[in-house]
């Protein structure tokens, strides 16, 4: 490319970020972020996605000590790449520094972060960070190297460490809600900010399950755009018949399954406290592995992790999914429950398969409720979709309207759909059967000897479906 080209393509894509701008190119959303990325792609073919995603670093001045250690300075590129870069930082320095650079601000909102089409929120420095990893481990043929610390471990350490003297419930998180699903542009915290925020989390696990993918790449495989690899995980069309059952690529909802397959296995323990004596060598700051809680911290903090990010299942808030507000004040159970009964929505009777399908669905279903029955709010605790995700109904702590006489005693959670005479998917029974289950009892809502009723059991109605209820029937706990 010569330099008169390279004048010409900055020009052309002055203009084109000027134009896409209008569609929603500046909404925080991980179709934009794609969408800026192919336009850079698109204007310089030749582009490799590692030279991509190392100029990315460097426009979001993410170069420190440890990054460096691992992946090398973002300014060290061949004269081609440079010219190839250039056209990054003329044309779109601001979009992707403000898409990628990851603040709190003092009013609780989380910047860096994007919506992505699951539902769920993803910081984009760790994904990035991974991928690099991955790209750089896959062109060098050589064994991935800092995958994990620079995805996770550091942000997780750190996190852990900095709030040791803290409630435990303090040391994870939080998660947050959008101004608006459709058009995002404001990401806000519910609660005071750990460094670990679910979205770190979330982009961190992306990132360590992308990188592990293009680590484990032949050299000689010429690698896929930075666009391809983004649409590849994060967007996606599920079969209508068998929903994630069909699936056998990594893609996002699977985040937590994929990763606790691939990160546990590590003694996560000693990586942890390897990457932040790393981290504390680079910066001169090894006095403070002196301190002798710093162990416990972290094997405190990655219980908790363990237990919030991998045995539950990632829950889509109500802010997410649109919900009205409770019309009532909301009754407190007493906790905790030893029933959990299982139900189908008979309607909407088809399986919900993509966040903004399931979202409708629950929006549908909290109209029904509140409006045709009168309730104050969605009577089910929980609610579970076949996009990998169960959705908070009244949660919890509150008392729902699902199984009469019972509700007390017990969470109701539906899965979306009709299984009178077909099965729920198994992705979607699983979410319910183990993960949901696990997080119940570990989290101290279910007593570990609970009970599982199908509603008929208690109420004379069909639910959960005659295939349904005969496929419970066979679950642990279930009781007749």
């Amino acid at each position: 490319m010569t330099f008169s080209g390279l004048s010409v393509l900055v020009l052309a894509s002055f203009g084109f970020f000027s134009v896409s701008r209008s569609v929603g190119l500046h909404l925080r959303n991980m179709d934009s972020f794609i969408r800026a990325v192919q336009q850079v792609e698109d204007s310089d073919p030749g582009l490799s996605p590692l030279a991509l995603v190392r100029a990315l670093r460097r426009t979001a001045g993410h170069d420190d000590a440890m990054t460096i250690h691992f992946l090398g300075s973002s300014n060290n590129l061949s004269d081609a790449e440079v010219l190839d870069t250039a056209i990054l930082n003329a044309s779109s320095f601001s979009f992707f520094d403000k898409a990628i650079h990851h603040i709190v601000t003092d009013y609780g909102e989380e910047r860096g972060v994007v919506l992505a089409p699951d539902g769920t929120t993803v910081a984009l420095a760790p994904l990035l960070l991974g991928i690099e990893s991955g790209l750089k481990a896959m062109i060098e043929g050589k064994p991935a190297d800092g995958i994990f610390p620079l995805t996770l471990a550091r942000t997780l350490g750190l996190s852990f460490v900095s709030l040791q003297d803290f409630p435990t419930r303090y040391r994870m998180g939080p998660s947050g809600c959008w101004d608006n699903v459709e058009h995002p542009q404001v990401f806000k915290l519910s609660l005071l900010p750990t460094l670990a925020t679910d979205a770190m989390i979330n982009g961190g696990m992306d990132g360590a399950v992308l990188g592990m993918d293009l680590s484990d790449q032949s050299k000689s495989e010429k690698p896929q755009a930075l666009s391809e690899i983004l649409k590849g995980y994060y967007s996606f069309t599920l079969n209508e018949g068998q929903g994630l059952d069909a699936v056998t690529r990594h893609i996002s909802p699977r985040r937590r399954e994929i990763s606790r397959s691939l990160l546990e296995p590590l003694d996560l323990h000693s990586q942890v406290m390897e990457t932040l004596a790393l981290v504390w060598k680079l910066e001169k700051t090894e006095w403070i592995a002196w301190d002798t809680g710093v162990g416990q911290a972290v094997r405190d903090g990655l219980q908790a992790f363990v237990h919030i990010f991998w045995d539950c299942p990632q829950i889509i808030s109500r802010c997410q999914w649109g919900a009205n507000s409770y019309q009532d004040t909301p009754i407190p159970l007493s906790l905790p429950l030893h029933f959990l009964y299982v139900h189908h929505t008979y309607e909407p009777s088809s399986p919900c398969l993509s966040f903004s399908q399931c979202s409708r669905n629950m929006r549908a279903m909290q109209r029904f409720h509140q409006e045709d029955r009168g309730w104050s709010d969605i009577g089910y605790n929980f609610v579970v979709g076949s996009d990998g995700y169960v959705y908070e109904g009244r949660g919890w702590t509150y008392l729902g309207t699902h199984t009469m006489g019972h509700n007390s005693l017990g969470y109701g959670v539906s899965i979306i759909g009709n299984y009178t005479a077909t099965l729920p998917s198994r992705h979607a029974m699983d979410l319910l059967r183990h993960r949901l289950v696990r997080c119940a009892v570990n989290g101290g809502g279910l007593s570990a000897n609970f009970t599982i009723h199908g509603h008929r059991q208690v109420v004379n109605t069909a639910c959960p479906g005659d295939a349904f209820f005969s496929e419970i029937r066979s679950w642990e706990h279930f009781r007749v």
